[in-house]
C-alpha cells in the first residue's frame, strides 16, 4: 500500500473513559524524533485530538508516546490572519473541514475557513517544512509555548526557541531547542522574551506565501541550527519524497493481500503504528556521530538512545516483529537500551522521555533474551546479563528503577501482598528470570542459567489449586481472604485473577500441571472463555477504561483489549487443541479496522498493531526468549515477508473465505508441517508456507507442544 493512502486518524477516536486506541494522527519519519499533529482542543488535557472535532488549533509538535503517559517538550504552530481580539487560542482558532484535509504519515494538509489559509506540513526526523498559503492581509504565525519558555530572534529570517515542559523527567530544566527559519522576513521585530506558558506572534506583512523550514533539538540551540542547517536547502517535494521512500524502506517488507481488501487496509494501517515507537532520542554531531542528552547527569553524551516506549506492552509484540523484518533497527535500539542502564544504573522500564518506573515487571529483560536466543547483538550480551542479574538481586534507592520488592521476592519466593499488584509483580519476576536464564545460557554460564531457571518456577508459589487462580499471599504465606476471581485492582494490573494468572510464558506445561491434568486446565480455559464480561471495580473503587473495553467487545474475560490478555487463544496449543482457539482467533481479528474507532482497547507503542500483524500472518510469539511462534490462523490470502537476512518468505493461505474458520493441513517448503510452531529459524530460512484452511476442525494428534521449561519439581525440592 502506499504510504499517502495511510489516514493517520486510525484509532483516534478516543476520550478518557473509553478507547479506540488512544492513537493520535502523527506525521513523522519512522521512528521520528518529533511527531506532528494538528490539535482540535485544549479543553482535555492529554486528548488533544478527536477526528470528530471541526476546530483547528495548529500543529502540535508532540513527544506524547500515550494520553496516560502525558506529552514532553510540546508546542503549537498556528497560522494566522490578521488581527486578534486575544493572544490566545480560543480567540485564534478556526474550523476546518477534517473530510477535506489529508492526514498522511508523510503529509498534513488543511484549511483554516475563518482565514482561508490553506498550509501542508512535511516531516523529517529533526524538523519539517510548513509552507503557508494566505488569502488575506497582515498575516502572522502564532506559537503557543507551554511551560517555561524563552524567544529570541536571531535575525530577520529567524527564530530560535526554548521550551521546557514535561509530565516527569530527572531533570528540572529538560529543554528542547526549536529554531524556524522563514523564507519571507520578519516584519516585526521584537525583544529577547522569556515567561511561562506564552503566545509569541509573529508577523509577516502582507505575503502571500510562507516556507519554514524548522528543526529542533533536545541538546542545544547549537545543535538545532546544526539539524537545521543539514535540511535547509530542501524544498518541500523533496522532503515529501525523502518521507516516502524512509515509510517504503519498513511497509515493503511486508506485502500483502486479503480476501475481504478492508483486512489488507486495516493490516497497513496497523504496520503504520508499529513504525512510530520507540522514538530517537539522539542527534548526529558535526562529524556525523551520534550523541545524545541524559537526563539523569544532565549532560550531553556519545552513543544512540530511544525514548517513548513502555516494556510492559511492547516485549510480547513489537521487538520480536522487529527480530524477523527489522533486525538492523532492533541491533541499534538495544545499544541505546544499554546506554540507559549505562547511565542510570539500571535497565529501562518505561521511558518518557527517561525513566517513569511505570508497570510491573522488568519486562525488557524478555527484549534481551528474544534477541539473544536468535543472536542479535551477541557482542552486548555480557553487559546485558550483568545489567539483568543487578535488577533482580539489587533494590534501588529510587522507586521508578528496577523491581519492586526485589528483597522480599528473594526471600518469600514471591512478592508479599503489600506490595500493590503483587501478583503481576511475581509472575512478570517469574518470567524475567527465565529470561536471565536463557541469556546466561546463550554465553555458556551454566551456573546462572540454572540458578534463573529454577527461580522462574516462583510463578507456583502463588497458585491456589482449590480457585485455580494466581493469588497475592502475605509474608506468612496466607492467602488474601475474600478472593473474588472478578474483582480489578489490588493484587492485579489493570485486571482481575482472569487476566492474570495465565502469565507463565516461561512454563505453561507446569501450570498445567498445578491444574492437575490437560482436560482440568482445557475447562477453566473454556469458563475463561464462556462467560459474561463481568467485573467488579472494588480494588479500583470507580470502572476504569479496561473494564469498559472489555466488556464491549464480549468475549468473556479474554480481554483482548489488554495486553495481558494477547496470548490467551494460543494456550490451547499447550494442550493440544489448536483447533479451539483458530475461530476465536479469526472473530478476534474482525475488532480490528482501519477507522478512528480501529483498536479494541489501548493500542500502546505498536503492541496491539503488531498483535495484529503476527496473528494476519498465523503465527504469534506466545515466549519471548524462546525462539519460537505458537500457530494461530491466518487472515491473510497471501503474504510475502522480506526477511532481515535478506530471505523471502512466502505464505499462501487456500480458502480463505469467512466460513473458513480452521487450518486443515499446514506445508512448509512442500513438507508437510505437524509441530504446533515454528521455530524462528525455521522462519528465517525462507521458503513457503501454506496454510490449508476449511469449514470444520481437522485435529491433529501430536506429541509436541510449544516451548515450557517443564521442570514442575525444582520448586518444591528447593523451598521445602
Amino acid at each position: 500500500m502506499n504510504i499517502q493512502a495511510i489516514d493517520t486518524r486510525h484509532g483516534t477516536a478516543n476520550q478518557h473513559s473509553f478507547s479506540n486506541g488512544n492513537c493520535l494522527p502523527y506525521t513523522g519519519v519512522p521512528f521520528g524524533m518529533n511527531f506532528y499533529a494538528p490539535q482540535t482542543t485544549d479543553q482535555k488535557g492529554s486528548w488533544w485530538f478527536h477526528p470528530e472535532d471541526r476546530t483547528f488549533q495548529g500543529y502540535r509538535v508532540t513527544h506524547q508516546p500515550s494520553p496516560w503517559m502525558g506529552d514532553f517538550s510540546h508546542l503549537l504552530m498556528t497560522p494566522v490572519s490578521g488581527s486578534l481580539s486575544e493572544l490566545s487560542l480560543f480567540h485564534a482558532q478556526s474550523s476546518y473541514r477534517p473530510e477535506e484535509s489529508l492526514f498522511s504519515p508523510v503529509e498534513i494538509n488543511l484549511t483554516q475557513l475563518r482565514y482561508q489559509i490553506t498550509s501542508q506540513l512535511i516531516p523529517s526526523m529533526y524538523g519539517g517544512i510548513l509552507t503557508i498559503d494566505y488569502q488575506q492581509k497582515d498575516n502572522h504565525l502564532l506559537l503557543t509555548l507551554p511551560g517555561r519558555y524563552q524567544v529570541k530572534q536571531l535575525d530577520d529570517h529567524q527564530v530560535a526557541v526554548k521550551v521546557i515542559n514535561y509530565s516527569g523527567c530527572e531533570d528540572p530544566d529538560f529543554s528542547f531547542y526549536f529554531v524556524l527559519h522563514f523564507e519571507q522576513p520578519l516584519t516585526k521585530w521584537f525583544a529577547p522574551s522569556s515567561g511561562e506558558d506564552g503566545k509569541i506572534l509573529l508577523s509577516f506583512g502582507n505575503i502571500a506565501q510562507q516556507v519554514v523550514h524548522f528543526s529542533s533539538s533536545f541538546i542545544s540551540e547549537k545543535q538545532a541550527q546544526l539539524n537545521l542547517a543539514r535540511e535547509i536547502s530542501l524544498r518541500s517535494t523533496e522532503m515529501l519524497q525523502q518521507g516516502i521512500a524512509d515509510w517504503h524502506n519498513y511497509f515493503d517488507r511486508l506485502k500483502v493481500t486479503h480476501e475481504n481488501p478492508e483486512h489488507t487496509k486495516t493490516f497497513y494501517h496497523t504496520l503504520y503504528r508499529t513504525f512510530l515507537f520507540p522514538q530517537t532520542f539522539y542527534e548526529l554531531d558535526e562529524n556525523q556521530q551520534p550523541i545524545h542528552y541524559d537526563t539523569f547527569s544532565q549532560t550531553v553524551r556519545p552513543g544512540v538512545l530511544y525514548t517513548n516506549n513502555g516494556f510492559w506492552d511492547t516485549y510480547k509484540t513489537v521487538y520480536p516483529l522487529f527480530s524477523l523484518i527489522a533486525q538492523e533497527k532492533y541491533e541499534e535500539m538495544l545499544e541505546g537500551f544499554l546506554n540507559s542502564y549505562n547511565e542510570t544504573g539500571f535497565l529501562p522500564k518505561w521511558l518518557s522521555p527517561d525513566e517513569r518506573g511505570l508497570m510491573p515487571g522488568t519486562l525488557i529483560d524478555a527484549v534481551i533474551a528474544d534477541a539473544a536466543v536468535k543472536k542479535i547483538r551477541p557482542d552486548l550480551m555480557p553487559q546485558f546479563l550483568e545489567a539483568m542479574k543487578k535488577g533482580a538481586t539489587q533494590q534501588s534507592e529510587r522507586e521508578n528503577y528496577g523491581r519492586q520488592g526485589t528483597l522480599d521476592y528473594l526471600k518469600y519466593g514471591y512478592v508479599p501482598s503489600t506490595y500493590h499488584e503483587s501478583v503481576n509483580h511475581t509472575l512478570d519476576y517469574a518470567y524475567s528470570d527465565f529470561c536471565i536464564s536463557q541469556v546466561a545460557k546463550t554465553l555458556n554460564d551454566s551456573e546462572t542459567a540454572t540458578f534463573y531457571r529454577q527461580q522462574a518456577l516462583n510463578y507456583q508459589q502463588l497458585f491456589n489449586p482449590e480457585t485455580g487462580f494466581m493469588q497475592a499471599k502475605d509474608t506468612e504465606g496466607n492467602f488474601r481472604p475474600d478472593f473474588l476471581d472478578i474483582r480489578w485492582g489490588k493484587d492485579y494490573a489493570e485486571g482481575s485473577a482472569w487476566q492474570s494468572s495465565f502469565a507463565v510464558y516461561q512454563d505453561f506445561a507446569g501450570l498445567i500441571k498445578l491444574y492437575g491434568s490437560e482436560l482440568a486446565f482445557e475447562k477453566k480455559l473454556i469458563q475463561l472463555c464462556n462467560q459474561a464480561p463481568n467485573f467488579n471495580v472494588e480494588g479500583y473503587g470507580f470502572e476504569i477504561h479496561e473494564m469498559s473495553e472489555m466488556a464491549a467487545i464480549d468475549f468473556g474475560q479474554l480481554a483482548i483489549s489488554n495486553q495481558p490478555s494477547f496470548h490467551y487463544p494460543f494456550l490451547f496449543s499447550y494442550i493440544g487443541k489448536p483447533e479451539m482457539a483458530q475461530p476465536l482467533l479469526k472473530q478476534l481479528m474482525q475488532t480490528f479496522d482501519a477507522s478512528p474507532t480501529g483498536y479494541p482497547g489501548d493500542e500502546d507503542n505498536g503492541s496491539m498493531s503488531a498483535w495484529y500483524i503476527f496473528n494476519s500472518l498465523g503465527f504469534y510469539p506466545v515466549t519471548p526468549g524462546a525462539g519460537e511462534y505458537v500457530i494461530g490462523m491466518p487472515l491473510v490470502q497471501t503474504a510475502e515477508v522480506k526477511l532481515s537476512n535478506g530471505k523471502q518468505l512466502t505464505i499462501q493461505t487456500s480458502p480463505n473465505k469467512v466460513q473458513q474458520q480452521f487450518i486443515h493441513e499446514i506445508q512448509l517448503n512442500q513438507e508437510k508441517h505437524t509441530a504446533p510452531y515454528f521455530t524462528h529459524q525455521e522462519l528465517l530460512n525462507g521458503g513457503t508456507l501454506d496454510y490449508q484452511l476449511g469449514i470444520v476442525p481437522n485435529p491433529q494428534t501430536t506429541a509436541e507442544r510449544p516451548f515450557s521449561l517443564r521442570y514442575g519439581k525444582i520448586i518444591k525440592e528447593r523451598c521445602s
